[in-house]
């Protein structure tokens, strides 16, 4: 058992682990110290003076992000003294800091708000100089900008692409008064992991630019999912803008956000997770159609009886079925029974290659985009059953061994390309079922629309085995339905 180490805090008895400090051992139990510069996964390099504790014994101030505590030791944060020191340094912090609040993002969950009007601010201030001016809406890349005067100087984000993404595109530069943040001559801050910097940053001095100026944090709703981006399953904030439709360009999904995982992803997300997501309502599906051969809106009932009945009308022999590694687990035991047990269908896709593979590294990014291979595996997909490859699926199509092809979450024209569309129509029967129309959802006889992993809720395996639960955001858009739904509805009346 690891050793701890009892001391006080605030007057309340307080066991730290060994290698904690002060400031590690009340955060893990919900006390407040302020503090700025201090980040559990950046260190504490303890330049913001904010979390200075009185300690009995000692002749001055002491920051508790470098005070590790002794047996016995008696500290104090919230006293007269510790509350006048961190009041002093906040007041130094804001001394050249702008009035932005009311054009600010970072207004509603901003240190420096908090801290001013919740604990150690509304001092009387001894400011008489003019505030020193500095860059404004400097863009840093494809997705962070700089504004300078708001920036306090923890140097958490030099920390970042130092430490942890080690690309070193920011640096500080000038001495004392003049001292900022700045892109390293001849750089430009686009690494996989750029967004984590406006993560870290506790003021508004970096800000996402896809986000800026699109809605207020107080409307937003946050809700615990899972990224579906690739087979890590990083654990995220999905943040949702469904209380004032006309703001965030309409957009129901407004940002999303790490959340912590230690195990998974630490404290981080990939850029690829974050912003790949943004547009999350075009190209959707909300009708159940049979486009051919005249176009159509059925209800479910309807589709499923034909549907249904269109797979019984020839041998199973020649029926390819196509699927995702988005599917959940639930969907995925229920396109099990309905494919395997019901129609003894013989002719599966399912491998990520081509279309769901890309960039991967040490940090987090993994090369397969999806994010429940796993899941498939579980129910025989990838273990029992092996995935047919893109080029022998279009010969079988070719010499006519295919008749028919239902593709779950698959766009085969985007990858078969212009062949796509001469192979699609040799078929008898092509049924496709999503979230997104893509480039096949016109060619197909029946389109079924699948609701999105924030319209549903559901579990993920990743990688390393681990599920993981995700929980559901927003409502389906038109009739839209679970894919477990859909594939349960047509297994019954099969």
């Amino acid at each position: 058992m690891a050793k701890t180490i009892k001391f006080t805090l605030d007057g309340r008895v307080i066991e730290a682990r060994e290698g904690e400090t002060v400031l590690q051992a009340a955060t893990r139990l919900g006390l407040l110290i302020p503090h700025y510069c201090w980040h559990p996964a950046l260190g504490n390099p303890g330049n913001c003076r904010m979390c200075n504790v009185e300690v009995e014994g000692a002749p001055k101030a002491l920051v508790s992000c470098r005070l590790y505590p002794k047996e016995g030791m008696v500290a104090r944060s919230a006293a007269p003294a510790p509350r006048r020191w961190q009041s002093a340094a906040l007041e130094f912090h804001l001394v050249d800091h702008p009035l932005d609040c009311p054009v600010c993002d970072q207004s509603g969950e901003c240190g420096l708000q908090d801290y001013y009007m919740n604990s150690i601010g509304r001092y009387r201030s001894s400011m008489r100089d003019n505030k020193w001016h500095m860059g404004k809406r400097m863009v840093l890349g494809p997705h962070i900008m700089l504004d300078q005067e708001r920036c306090i100087m923890c140097t958490r984000c030099t920390r970042f692409v130092d430490l942890i993404s080690k690309s070193h595109e920011l640096g500080i530069f000038g001495r004392g008064h003049s001292q900022v943040i700045d892109l390293v001559p001849g750089r430009v801050l686009d690494n996989p992991y750029s967004g984590c910097v406006a993560d870290v940053c506790p003021v508004g001095a970096l800000t996402d630019r896809d986000f800026r100026f699109q809605v207020r944090v107080w409307y937003l709703d946050w809700t615990d999912s899972i990224c579906p981006g690739c087979s890590r399953g990083c654990n995220i904030s999905a943040h949702t803008s469904t209380r004032r439709p006309w703001q965030n360009k309409g957009l129901r999904l407004a940002r999303v956000k790490p959340r912590y995982k230690p195990e998974v992803n630490g404290h981080w997300i990939c850029d690829e997770g974050r912003y790949g997501f943004l547009n999350y309502d075009s190209d959707r599906l909300g009708k159940v159609m049979r486009l051919k051969p005249s176009a159509e809106e059925l209800s479910w009932e309807a589709a499923a009886a034909e549907v249904s009945s269109a797979l019984r009308r020839k041998p199973a022999e020649g029926l390819a079925v196509m699927a995702s590694g988005r599917l959940s687990n639930e969907d995925w035991q229920a396109f099990q029974k309905l494919f395997l047990e019901k129609l003894n269908v013989r002719r599966f896709l399912f491998a990520p290659e081509p279309d769901q593979v890309g960039a991967e590294d040490e940090l987090l990014r993994r090369r397969d985009k999806a994010p429940n291979l796993e899941g498939g595996k579980a129910v025989g997909f990838g273990t029992r059953i092996a995935s047919m490859s893109w080029d022998s699926l279009a010969a079988d199509i070719e010499a006519g061994k295919v008749w028919g092809l239902y593709a779950v979450d698959r766009d085969p024209v985007k990858v078969w390309d212009q062949r796509g569309h001469e192979l699609l129509e040799r078929l008898d029967l092509l049924v496709y079922q999503g979230p997104r129309k893509g480039l096949t959802g016109e060619l197909a006889h029946y389109r079924l629309p699948a609701t999105d992993w924030l319209e549903e809720k559901g579990h993920f395996t990743n990688f390393q085995g681990l599920v993981q639960p995700y929980r559901q955001a927003l409502k389906p858009l038109g009739a839209a339905k679970p894919d477990w739904a859909i594939f349960e509805g047509l297994a019954a009346r099969l």
